[in-house]
């Protein structure tokens, strides 16, 4: 280290495991970055990802200025004023010409990550009053929520496993020894389940892939994919029909336990085993083994979520838990306790949660949690006739590469839209298709706090770091960014930022029934940290940001603790077991055991030292296992005549792409496998790492067509296809 180096604290925000890393930094430039050994969450554990956070600071490609498309078609730097003016010009004219339905709002991934992406779109949705919103969930997670929703009353009321307390842990469509997990954050995945081993206890993988977490597993179950439902399904039934089931003081919280039982009677594993191919003899052993274990948590994740059950699956997870009584008790699956969550209340009937209280303009799908299918955006933007969307503000998102059919999407971006705004570090697949590309500051420049993952961490813990580095000249705060663009589009335009976070402040004191005064004594320097403050404060540990400051690499909250019936907000007060949509959808689950397996159907992958499309531009992460490649199984390879480098041919409903052939036995046979987030390189962007690797959109193969009924969720694995080496 050089003598004008110095170090400074930041919480990893490039995947949900939020480690705490130790910046290098020389002069504004990060050098280095490894793992924060004091950070009280994570203790020193980095993965390449978070490895190579200078890399992705740094990058060239990232944008500096706005882009405006001047009268020639064409996108060219401009001041940020301009930007603002043209947004301020054009969506009020638009909303007050066709109402407010004419805007649709896209969120992408990446939002969850950054203090702004929480704390400003929900802001900038109430200025719109749009319904057409679409968010990343409806590709991965939306399963979830809505299943807790109709469970609990609460679709954030989503209970993780306790994993350094359990004896028995169940996995399925997961593999958090590469993802680092999803909706259960926990740093150091891989060392947890070490330690899991090393205690005694036992592992369950279940995937069609042979995953790293499966090799690390005392059982591996090759299912057949999509039969995730199926598998669990009848895992309910031998609890149930063997009197294995204990719910234990649950049973005073829990209503519809014998409408299950009834429900689930066709379920036997004799009756779902050739359809997951797994034998009936194996559904019964995972059945007893969750029975007999002292304590046991099962956790399904994007695999069981992206299939055509994928929302009955994400309720099997949790019935499971229910009735080995492993819900809400150490060592099995407890709902976490945020530090700016709202305090907790006394345990009373709440509204409950409601599916499909509007739907979408063209094809009628319901809404879930106040979102659309993003699959349905194309359609929603092509498709004449009142109501069509004809501006788009996209936020840290590339539906072109991550949602189905991205060539139709890409048509009605260019042809079918009047305005587009993209908040984006990059020109990519989505953003070039923009009229203003307004680009946030590299993560060093920004402070973080995770207020979405928190919620999903299996230990209570709060943290907060500041920008470890200046904000660069021409640079404007990603906070400041979002509040202008709220200005810009609420007819407010002129008036300074700080307007957004007041208000911000003022609602959330008058829903917290919390005294106005409270106001005049937050601290922070910013309306972000002002606002950050009042959370805190708020929340159930009553910390305050100066205490933060003064803790920098965290504070212990303690362990995940029992919460029931606090979380509970049905309509009831109660578990609602067997909820009306979930009984609604089980004869099709059903109808399912009479299907007919295809021959070949695709499954997704994730890799390490990626996430999603918005990190292959970072040199460093690319190459090794980081490939876009068709895993096939050598005797599927055999079959169909392919040898290990030939270029492939995967064709489905979508449309038809080419991929490098990988031949592999960790796939099962039937099987191939391409990872999600590739076919960079459409002419217009300005990605060259991503350009020179570009990869096959696997969504491409997929029309759209194909959702989960009750989350609206596009079926992105257990695809049929047909593959052929490439002429």
């Amino acid at each position: 280290m050089s003598h004008d180096s110095r170090t400074a604290p930041r919480i990893c925000p490039l995947c949900e495991a939020t480690c705490g890393l130790t910046l290098t930094i020389e002069g504004t430039t990060v050098t280095g970055a490894r793992g924060d050994r004091d950070d009280i969450f994570s203790r020193g554990f980095i993965c390449p990802k978070g490895a190579s956070f200078g890399g992705l600071d740094a990058d060239p490609d990232r944008l500096r200025l706005p882009l405006v498309r001047g009268e020639d078609g064409e996108l060219r730097e401009a001041a940020w004023g301009e930007a603002f003016d043209l947004i301020a010009a054009r969506i009020p004219d638009l909303v007050k010409a066709h109402g407010p339905q004419a805007v649709g709002v896209v969120l992408g991934n990446p939002n969850v990550h950054t203090m702004a992406g929480f704390l400003y779109p929900p802001l900038l949705l109430g200025a719109l009053r749009t319904r057409n919103v679409f968010t990343a969930s409806t590709l991965d997670q939306m399963p979830k929520h809505v299943s807790s929703g109709l469970l609990f009353g609460d679709a954030h009321a989503i209970p993780v496993p306790d994993l350094d307390r359990t004896g028995h842990l169940l996995l399925i469509g997961a593999n958090p020894l590469e993802s680092n997990g999803s909706l259960c954050t926990a740093p150091d995945f891989p060392g947890r389940l070490k330690a899991l081993r090393r205690r005694g206890g036992t592992l369950t993988v279940i995937d069609p892939r042979r995953t790293r977490t499966a090799r690390l597993a005392d059982r591996h179950v090759a299912i057949r994919p999509g039969a995730d439902a199926l598998l669990l399904a009848a895992v309910a039934h031998t609890l149930i029909d063997e009197k294995l089931a204990d719910p234990g003081p649950l049973a005073e919280h829990l209503d519809g336990l014998d409408e299950l039982a009834a429900a689930l009677a066709d379920f036997t594993p004799d009756a779902v085993a050739a359809a997951c191919d797994v034998d009936a003899d194996t559904i019964t052993a995972i059945a007893r083994d969750l029975a007999a274990a002292p304590t046991a948590a099962v956790y399904g994740r994007i695999g069981s979520c992206t299939v055509e059950h994928g929302t009955l699956a994400s309720w099997l997870v949790d019935v499971l838990n229910i009735l080995t009584g492993n819900l809400d008790r150490p060592g099995g699956a407890l709902f976490p306790l945020s530090a700016t969550a709202r305090a907790p209340r006394p345990a009373a009937p709440g509204k409950g949660f409601a599916l499909g209280r509007w739907s979408s303009r063209v094809s009628g799908h319901p809404e879930a949690k106040g979102e659309l299918p993003i699959a349905a955006l194309a359609e929603e933007i092509d498709t004449p006739g009142e109501g069509r969307i004809r501006a788009l503000v996209v936020i840290a998102a590339n539906p072109v590469l991550s949602a189905p059919d991205g060539d139709r999407l890409d048509a009605a971006l260019a042809d079918g839209l009047d305005f587009m705004v993209s908040v984006d570090p990059y020109l990519n697949e989505t953003s070039r298709r923009a009229d203003v590309v307004l680009p946030p500051p590299p993560p060093s420049q920004s402070a973080h706090f995770d207020f979405a993952f928190n919620n999903f961490a299996v230990h209570n813990q709060v943290r907060y770091t500041r920008a470890a580095v200046p904000l660069e000249d021409g640079r404007m705060d990603e906070s400041e960014i979002h509040a202008r663009l709220i200005l810009a589009v609420s007819g407010m335009h002129g008036a300074p930022p700080s307007a957004v976070d007041d208000l911000a402040v003022d609602t959330a004191l008058a829903r917290a029934g919390a005294p106005k005064e409270l106001a005049a004594g937050l601290t922070g320097g910013s309306g972000p940290e002002r606002r950050l403050d009042l959370l805190l404060r708020l929340g159930p540990y009553g910390l305050t940001l100066q205490q933060l400051l003064a803790h920098p690499h965290g504070i212990d909250l303690g362990p995940l603790k029992p919460r029931l019936p606090e979380v509970l907000r049905t309509r009831s007060g109660r578990i609602e077991l067997l909820p009306e949509p979930i009984a609604a959808d089980l004869p099709r689950l059903l109808r399912a055991l009479g299907d007919r397996p295809a021959p070949l159907v695709l499954v997704g992958r994730r890799h390490l030292r990626s996430n999603n499309s918005w990190m292959h531009n970072v040199g460093s992460l690319t190459g090794g296992s980081n490939v876009c490649t068709l895993q096939i199984h050598p005797d599927d390879a055999a079959r169909l005549g392919l040898v290990d480098g030939d270029t492939a041919r995967i064709e489905s409903s979508g449309g038809g792409i080419e991929a490098p052939a990988e031949i592999t036995d960790t796939v099962r046979s039937g099987v191939v496998s391409l990872p999600h987030g590739w076919g960079h390189g459409r002419p217009g962007t300005r990605m060259s790492v991503a350009a020179a690797h570009p990869g096959a959109n696997v969504n491409q193969l997929l029309d759209g067509t194909l959702l989960d009924p009750l989350s609206g969720t596009a079926v992105l694995n257990a695809i049929p296809v047909s593959v052929t080496p490439a002429q």
